[in-house]
């Protein structure tokens, strides 16, 4: 899979988002290409990748990656590798120790509320609601989320479950990358399910909303119906459309491309 790369992306006349899968997403604005948690394998541990796997060469250059917190199906090493140590890595901080180790030599650290420019972008770390260890004996270091801030603003929860600061991250947010589910049959506390979710989006108030962290990797033995994968989405999508029926809910399947034009405020007044 190669996402499209238009004259009008490169220009920054349009916002592109790329859903690969998990917590995966390909991030183009204003010239500048980002990705988040990137897991690009087919097996993780337990789990096993049921959806189409990505080329990391796909992705073409990147100027920085944006890793939420330290769990294996966010921070996954050998995916950072095949991006290459030399690429920018910004992660919470207190986590930069763990990829020094491994010879990653372009890293960022970020508190809540700490701002870091990428080319003409602003990246800036916002408050999640998860426990971040990286098992059994890993660094303890919060989880974050992130704020995209340029020709758009794009909010990338990362793992969060609710909180009352959602509704003060952005005042004039574009897009919301909203996780809705996992990997297993249950969403443990420190997540958001499908009902979750469309809270969320009443406190986010985004203009757009892609659902994300679903329908990718299942625990080797359960079941990969496609019903049953589809499910989350289908259940975010309904209570989207009762608790924020402003909100215009875009479900991408892995490796789905949405492109959208900017100002997305002027778009949606249309």
């Amino acid at each position: 899979m190669r996402p499209r790369e238009d004259d009008a992306t490169r220009d920054g006349g349009v916002l592109g988002v790329t859903w690969l899968g998990h917590s995966t997403v390909l991030l183009e604005l204003d010239g500048v290409r980002l990705v988040t948690d990137p897991v690009l394998r087919g097996r993780l541990a337990h789990l096993r990748r049921v959806a189409a796997r990505v080329d990391a060469d796909a992705l073409g250059p990147l100027d920085a990656v944006l890793v939420s917190h330290l769990h294996y199906d966010h921070l996954d090493v050998p995916s950072l590798r095949r991006l290459g140590r030399e690429v920018h890595v910004v992660v919470p901080s207190g986590a930069g120790r763990l990829l020094r180790k491994r010879r990653f030599t372009h890293l960022s650290e970020l508190a809540v509320g700490d701002e870091l420019r990428v080319g003409p972008v602003t990246v800036t770390a916002t408050e999640a609601v998860h426990e971040g260890r990286r098992l059994p004996f890993g660094a303890d270091t919060p989880a974050v989320g992130y704020l995209v801030g340029g020709g758009a603003r794009v909010y990338f929860a990362g793992d969060t479950d609710l909180f009352d600061g959602m509704s003060d991250l952005a005042a004039d947010l574009d897009v919301a990358l909203v996780p809705i589910s996992g990997w297993g049959p249950r969403v443990p506390a420190g997540h958001l399910d499908p009902l979750g979710a469309a809270k969320a989006l009443r406190l986010l108030r985004p203009r757009v909303a892609v659902p994300i962290h679903w329908g990718t990797f299942r625990p080797v033995g359960l079941r990969r119906a496609a019903q049953l994968l589809r499910a989350p989405a289908e259940a975010f999508v309904r209570h989207a459309a009762e608790l924020a029926p402003d909100v215009d809910v875009r479900v991408l399947a892995p490796a789905g491309r949405l492109e959208l034009s900017l100002p997305l405020a002027a778009e949606a007044r249309s």
